[in-house]
C-alpha cells in the first residue's frame, strides 16, 4: 500500500513544523540566532544562507504545499523573482514573457536586463503559438504568470511546459494569485515556482515576504546566487509566516466562495460595464482555468459603466478598504494604474488592456451580503453624483 498523501488543510499545519522538545509547546519554537558554531556541527547555519532552524522548517511545509522537492523563503516577492530570474540568465541570454505581468516584474525586466545584457521579448498573446513565436537560439526561460495581475488572464500550464522542454528551456511562473490551494503548476510540468508569500500565505497584510520552489537542482541553482544577493527573511518573519500558513487553506476557500458570489453579482449589476474572474462562464478562459485550478481565488477586477467615477466609488466604500496590497482577510480594492501598474506608461498599460477606471478587488472573508450592501451603497452615491453632474 503506498503512502497516505496528506489534504492540504493537514500540510498547511503540520508539514515542517519544528518540535519544541524542551517544553512540548504546541506551535514551531523561534529560533531568533544570527549566530551559529561553526565547530562540530553538521550544518554552519546562518540566516543569510537560508539555514537557520526555522527557514529550513519552513521551505519544507512550502515545497510539500506545491509538490517540489525544495524550496527558499525570501525577503520579498520581488526579491523572490529576481533571484529567480538571474540564477538562469547571464550576459547573451534571452527570456519569453507573457505579456500580462504583474507591475514590478515587468519593471524589472523592462528596466534592469538590458544592464546586463539580457535580452527578452513578451508574447503577442497568450496562445503557446505566441510564446514560440519569440523563442530565439539563446533564450533560456519562459516566464508566466496566471492568473494574472490586474486582469486574470489564463495561460495553459501544460502547454507553455510542453514548449519549454521541447526546446530546453526553464519554465516559470508567478503562482501569487493562484496560491498553492488553487493551483500546482509542478503538476502541469513548469519548472520553477515563485510566490508573493506577503499575499495568500501571509493572509493578514501584516508580513512581506517571497517564495521559491522546484526541484533540488534547480534551488541549489537558486541559492548559489541567492547568498550573494542577500534577499533573506529574519527569523521572526518566518515564524509569523508559518503561523499564517497555518490557516491558508480555509482562508483561501473561503475566498473562493466569496469571490464566485460576488462576481457573479457584479457581472449582473447595471452600473458595472465589465467583471474580469476566470470563475465566470462569461470569463474567455474559463474552460481552461477550470481544467488546471482547483478553486478560482479571490482576485477579480471590474470596470463601472462609463460616466461613473471609479476613483469616487472607491472612497465611497465603508467596509472595503483602499489598499496598495492584496490578498488579506478583509476585502480591498485598488487602482493598479495609481499602484501596481503605475510605473508603466500609459501606451504600455493600453497594450496590456489596464484601463484608467480598473479596479482590482481582493475578496477577503467578510459575509458576502455585507460586501454586496457596502458596494450598494458606494454606486448609488456615485450615481447620483453623475447624474448631478450632466444637470449642471
Amino acid at each position: 500500500m503506498g503512502q497516505h498523501k496528506k489534504g492540504i488543510n493537514t500540510i498547511c499545519t503540520h508539514v515542517g513544523e519544528l518540535e519544541d522538545k524542551e517544553y512540548k509547546g504546541a506551535v514551531s519554537p523561534l529560533y531568533m540566532s544570527t549566530s551559529y558554531a561553526f565547530e562540530d556541527v553538521d550544518v554552519k547555519r546562518y540566516p543569510r544562507y537560508f539555514n537557520t532552524p526555522n527557514q529550513v522548517a519552513l521551505s519544507k511545509k512550502i515545497a510539500a504545499l506545491e509538490h517540489a522537492e525544495a524550496a527558499m523563503i525570501f525577503g520579498s516577492g520581488m526579491a523572490a523573482v529576481s533571484t529567480a530570474l538571474m540564477a538562469f540568465l547571464q550576459a547573451g541570454d534571452h527570456i519569453v514573457l507573457q505579456p500580462t505581468l504583474y507591475g514590478g516584474t515587468y519593471n524589472l525586466v523592462n528596466e534592469e536586463f538590458d544592464k546586463y545584457g539580457i535580452g527578452y521579448s513578451f508574447a503577442d498573446g497568450l496562445n503557446v503559438t505566441d510564446f514560440e513565436a519569440k523563442i530565439q537560439e539563446n533564450t533560456k526561460v519562459i516566464y508566466i504568470e496566471t492568473p494574472s495581475n490586474p486582469l486574470l488572464t489564463i495561460t495553459d500550464l501544460e502547454a507553455v511546459a510542453t514548449l519549454a522542454k521541447k526546446h530546453g528551456i526553464v519554465s516559470m511562473i508567478d503562482n501569487t494569485f493562484a496560491s498553492p490551494v488553487n493551483q500546482n503548476p509542478i503538476d502541469f510540468g513548469i519548472d520553477v515556482i515563485i510566490h508573493s508569500a506577503t499575499k495568500y500565505m501571509g493572509g493578514h497584510s501584516d508580513i512581506l515576504a517571497g517564495a521559491v520552489a522546484s526541484t533540488e537542482e534547480y534551488m541549489e541553482r537558486i541559492f548559489q546566487l541567492a547568498k550573494n544577493f542577500g534577499g533573506s527573511l529574519s527569523d521572526y518573519t518566518v515564524w509569523l509566516l508559518e503561523r499564517s500558513i497555518k490557516t491558508m487553506g480555509i482562508r483561501v476557500k473561503a475566498q473562493n466562495k466569496n469571490a464566485i458570489r460576488l462576481a457573479t453579482y457584479l457581472h449582473e449589476h447595471s452600473d458595472i460595464h465589465k467583471v474580469y474572474y476566470p470563475g465566470l462562464p462569461s470569463h474567455p478562459d474559463h474552460a481552461l482555468a477550470k481544467s488546471q485550478m482547483k478553486g478560482f481565488g479571490g482576485m477579480m477586477s471590474f470596470e463601472l459603466e462609463v460616466g461613473l467615477d471609479a476613483s469616487r466609488f472607491q472612497k465611497a466604500l465603508k467596509l472595503i478598504k483602499s489598499s496598495m496590497s492584496l490578498a488579506g482577510v478583509e476585502s480591498t480594492v485598488l487602482s493598479p494604474t495609481q499602484t501596481s501598474h503605475a510605473l508603466l506608461s500609459p501606451e504600455e498599460r493600453e497594450k496590456q488592456g489596464i484601463k484608467d477606471g480598473l479596479i482590482r478587488f481582493s475578496v477577503g472573508i467578510e459575509e458576502p451580503e455585507d460586501l454586496i450592501a457596502d458596494i450598494e451603497q458606494a454606486l448609488k452615491i456615485v450615481r447620483s453624483e453623475a447624474v448631478l453632474s450632466t444637470l449642471n
